[in-house]
């Protein structure tokens, strides 16, 4: 099957079991934006523009972290910043007010609580200064999308800087992998113990969309490529023999998850095509990532496995935060919600870079 028509089949199944809403089917929205644009679908991309007219006003969702998810998360970004490059099809947009509540909700994005060091906290408890790797995906793509879109360089150097900001604080440098947050345990100066490998991918999602859309000559993309390299290598060490990534990517044992994978095959796919990723290296790794995903994490009615539910700093007392919590606490769900647009975004990839058709394997869903 055609990568592009797994992604529809994906979302239609979510959608037909599943109430779309909050960050996590924003995010298969965006996807499914990116799929409606690769496949020169003018019904999906109408699809889109009909769901995020929605948002802020006609969607039941809860306050959101991020005052941006309010108005239509990653998704709407990128497609005001498209059509403003002239890469939607004519006639297919936004109106001029659903544009500014894109550029109402950036300001607002600036202006949420920061830590000490000015790196975005949870808006909730700001006091505590409680960080989370998590923000990246939910803040750098779509201020990096409203600042091109309205040539708007504060939105850019936001996007960047608080991307970068994150890599820098999170990052353990035993293994090059990222840690999941900070402040959430009884010692509020201390770090999870994870290399989480959706909280990994949440981080690199963010470096694969600047690398991908910073313009060449911004301050920003020396920096930024070095991260996303940096990163990718450090990931690629710890995939499995199957092409997936475990929860906790640093023990062997521990069961493989799909939604991290996603978002990993994701930046890989956009760091292959750029030529910032070696081919020989990567590009083995990608495709043998892309059937593992086929394989065993998307099943012949399109639900989907072996991911990890909704997961901040897991545990509790002393097993708050450990690495025992993240593989424990926390067990691979059917047709859990985030599976759906990391999934997603790894299929547009898998066709952007050439692959025509996935087959089932003997032994697969």
């Amino acid at each position: 099957m055609k990568p592009l028509d797994i992604s529809q089949n994906l979302f239609m199944r979510y959608e037909n079991t599943q109430i779309v809403n909050h960050y996590y089917g924003l995010l298969a929205i965006y996807a499914l934006a990116q799929t409606a644009v690769e496949s020169r679908s003018k019904r999906l991309l109408k699809k889109c523009i009909d769901l995020l007219n929605l948002y802020p006003d006609r969607v039941e969702h809860p306050r959101y972290n991020f005052e941006n998810y309010r108005a239509g998360g990653n998704g709407k970004a990128w497609l005001v910043m498209m059509e403003a490059m002239g890469k939607l099809e004519e006639g297919f947009g936004f109106s001029n007010e659903q544009k500014e509540i894109v550029r109402e909700y950036a300001e607002k994005t600036m202006q949420a609580p920061k830590d000490r060091d000015g790196t975005l906290c949870m808006p909730s408890r700001s006091e505590l200064e409680q960080i989370w790797i998590d923000v990246v995906t939910a803040v750098t793509p779509y201020m990096l999308f409203a600042g091109l879109a309205f040539n708007e360089e504060r939105y850019i150097d936001f996007a960047a800087e608080q991307c970068f900001k994150m890599y820098e604080v999170f990052l353990d440098p035993n293994c090059g992998l990222l840690h999941q947050s900070r402040g959430f345990m009884e010692d509020k100066e201390a770090f999870s113990e994870d290399h989480w490998s959706r909280g990994n991918g949440w981080g690199y999602l963010g470096l694969a969309e600047l690398v991908q859309y910073l313009p060449k000559d911004s301050p920003h993309r020396a920096k930024a490529e070095k991260y996303f390299k940096d990163l990718s290598a450090a990931m690629l060490r710890y995939q499995g023999p199957n092409g997936l990534w475990r929860q906790e990517m640093t023990v062997d044992t521990c069961w493989e998850e799909s939604s991290g994978t996603g978002l990993i095959l994701y930046g890989y796919g956009i760091g292959l095509r750029l030529g910032l990723l070696d081919l020989e290296k990567y590009y083995d790794a990608f495709v043998k990532g892309i059937n593992g995903l086929w394989n065993l994490c998307i099943n012949e009615d399109f639900s989907t496995e072996k991911s990890c539910p909704g997961c901040l700093c897991p545990g509790s007392g002393k097993t708050k935060g450990t690495i025992y919590a993240y593989i424990h606490e926390k067990q691979p769900v059917r047709d859990e919600p985030h599976s759906y647009g990391c999934i997603m975004l790894a299929m547009v990839e898998a066709h952007r870079n050439g692959i025509e058709d996935l087959t089932r394997t003997k032994g697969g869903n």
